[in-house]
């Protein structure tokens, strides 16, 4: 019998992950923090995913999720579905080259998780956010950038490492995402692309022009060729942490948990429709994007890669009356 090797998603996240993902509560006021450390490690055959918490929160937030313990759970692993057999969380993940989307439960916390974690081997970090529901009941979200260090690695340069991060991450997750709102300018990038049988089948080149009409208004079109190939131009519109998107080409809306936003676009005249997580990463306007193409409510395509932000004119800029 051969022996028991490792899946290939399970070698890509070897080594400790290290973050402090921010709280939000349904309607996306910040509420606090929770510091983690967590690894899924692959020893004799076996994968055992823990995580230690340290939450720091106020209301009811903080009664659910401080739980003295440190959390661990078996998984079974496969490039398919990496199933979690508890007794911490319950469900399962699907991997998608170096994303993973996962749904299961957990009978401490009380709550549904759907969480994405997307590694960015260029950037050397992981983007992770959950979404957490009562039944269909949206409790809160938790989202935060992690990064990796060696297994059991406690040299005082890795651990001045971690603090740091933490420490970053703690004052920088309750920054909004808010686009450029008086400059216009282009994203450019390229995705991943994976079919609904989690088979990478190419890249996608993607570009987003934006152009701002005035403070809470802009005009967008998004351009995606390789795989997918399709134009789409939208009103977008800001009402705090609300967007909304109002054609010609697509109709949706949007809301943002600190720098995350969470998106539906729905194509017009055609039963299909678009599901993004973006994520305002730096003060360079980078983003982080995930994007899961869906054709009469089924899923067709997982797309996954960063936008470099290239500024361009100020079209918003002072005005006066002579």
């Amino acid at each position: 019998m051969s022996e028991k090797k490792p899946s290939q998603f399970q070698q890509t996240i070897s080594g400790e992950w290290h973050g402090t993902p921010s709280l939000f509560e349904p309607d996306g006021t910040h509420v606090g923090w929770n510091k983690i450390s967590r690894e899924s490690s692959f020893d004799n055959g076996r994968t055992t995913y823990w995580m230690k918490t340290g939450i720091d929160a106020t209301g009811e937030l903080r009664h659910r999720f401080d739980i003295p313990t440190k959390f661990s759970f078996g998984v079974i692993d496969s490039d398919k579905n990496r199933v979690y057999t508890g007794p911490d969380f319950v469900g399962s993940g699907r991997p998608f080259g170096t994303l993973v989307d996962s749904y299961y439960y957990s009978p401490g916390w009380n709550v549904n998780l759907r969480t994405v974690n997307q590694i960015v081997p260029e950037m050397g970090i992981q983007a992770y956010s959950s979404q957490m529901f009562e039944a269909d009941t949206l409790i809160c979200v938790f989202n935060g950038l992690y990064i990796n260090t060696p297994t059991d690695d406690k040299s005082p340069a890795t651990l001045q490492k971690i603090e740091d991060w933490q420490t970053k991450e703690r004052a920088q997750g309750g920054n909004q995402f808010v686009l450029p709102p008086k400059n216009a300018g282009v994203w450019r990038g390229e995705f991943q692309v994976y079919n609904n049988q989690q088979e990478f089948v190419g890249t996608n080149q993607v570009t987003i022009t934006h152009k701002p009409i005035n403070l809470l208004h802009s005009e967008q079109t998004i351009t995606i060729e390789g795989v997918i190939n399709r134009t789409f131009t939208a009103l977008r519109t800001r009402n705090k942490n609300r967007y909304q998107f109002h054609g010609p080409d697509v109709h949706g809306n949007a809301t943002t948990y600190g720098r995350y936003l969470y998106a539906t676009r729905h194509f017009y005249g055609e039963p299909g429709h678009m599901w993004s997580r973006e994520i305002m990463s730096d003060d360079e306007n980078t983003l982080i994007c995930a994007w899961q193409f869906f054709d009469s409510g089924l899923p067709q395509y997982m797309t996954h890669g960063v936008l470099r932000w290239e500024e361009g004119e100020k079209v918003l800029d002072a005005q006066y009356i002579d």
